[in-house]
């Protein structure tokens, strides 16, 4: 198969939200909230375990008065904030303002960072002809992001759950990031981390490849070595992918 174009996963496929301690730490400091040491670690391993950073650990589990929320955050940006904002409540913080600064912190662009090889690839990609698109699952508008990072103009189109009102693994939103491209989608590659959400993309005739959800600097390869860049030697560790189906 000769891709034409791919589709990459925004979170752990191409950016990496910050840890939930350094995302704590920017809020205090920028609102001027001084706490102990110990509390600072007490407010840090609750709000991990609550799973209350977008982006970040996933929660250990969702209060009842959640779960409807939770299921449909990535639907639109009041779930989402909902959905967040009620996890980080879990943890009884000093300053009841500092729920909502938490949330608008992890919307910052200098609240991410780019895998090592998330420029080196996109530019490939856009040197190759090939067409990009980026399919999230999220609340907020992550375009400020990328361009922030340099790597909007790189970028062909995004297809955002919150604004389609549709969240993955709908085969939907993967559908209607083809035609935005005007691909076929059995001429384009789906990337992700997550193999029950961005498999998804498989129902549409897609090709989906996966990398590995982890901290920036233990995945400086991950993208490139999906070997997405024609011609591009394949970094070492091979790709796991889905076939699509009735293919």
């Amino acid at each position: 198969m000769r891709i034409k174009g791919v589709l990459f996963d925004f979170s752990g496929t191409l950016f990496r939200i910050e840890p939930v301690g350094t995302w704590l730490r920017a809020v205090l400091d920028e609102r001027g909230t001084a706490v102990e040491r110990r509390e600072f670690a007490a407010y840090a391993e609750g709000l991990t375990l609550a799973g209350a950073l977008p982006g970040g650990p996933s929660p250990r589990r969702i209060p009842p008065e959640l779960a409807e929320v939770w299921a449909d955050r990535d639907r639109s940006a009041d779930l989402h904030r909902r959905a967040y904002t009620g996890l980080a409540r879990q943890v009884d913080l000093p300053d009841p303002g500092l729920y909502d600064a938490l949330y608008e912190r992890h919307m910052s662009p200098a609240a991410w960072q780019p895998y090592p090889d998330a420029a080196q690839v996109l530019a490939g990609l856009r040197s190759a002809g090939t067409a990009v698109g980026v399919v999230s699952n999220i609340g907020w508008d992550l375009r400020p992001v990328f361009r922030a990072h340099g790597l909007d103009e790189l970028v062909d189109t995004y297809v955002l759950s919150f604004e389609e009102g549709v969240q993955k693994p709908d085969p939907r939103l993967f559908a209607t990031a083809c035609a935005r491209l005007g691909l076929d989608p059995a001429e384009t590659v789906m990337v992700g981390d997550d193999r029950v959400a961005d498999a998804g993309a498989a129902a549409v005739g897609c090709e989906v490849r996966f990398v590995d959800h982890l901290p920036v600097a233990e995945r400086p390869t991950g993208l490139r070595s999906l070997a997405l860049v024609p011609h591009a030697p394949k970094a070492p560790g091979s790709a796991r992918g889905v076939t699509p189906r009735g293919r």
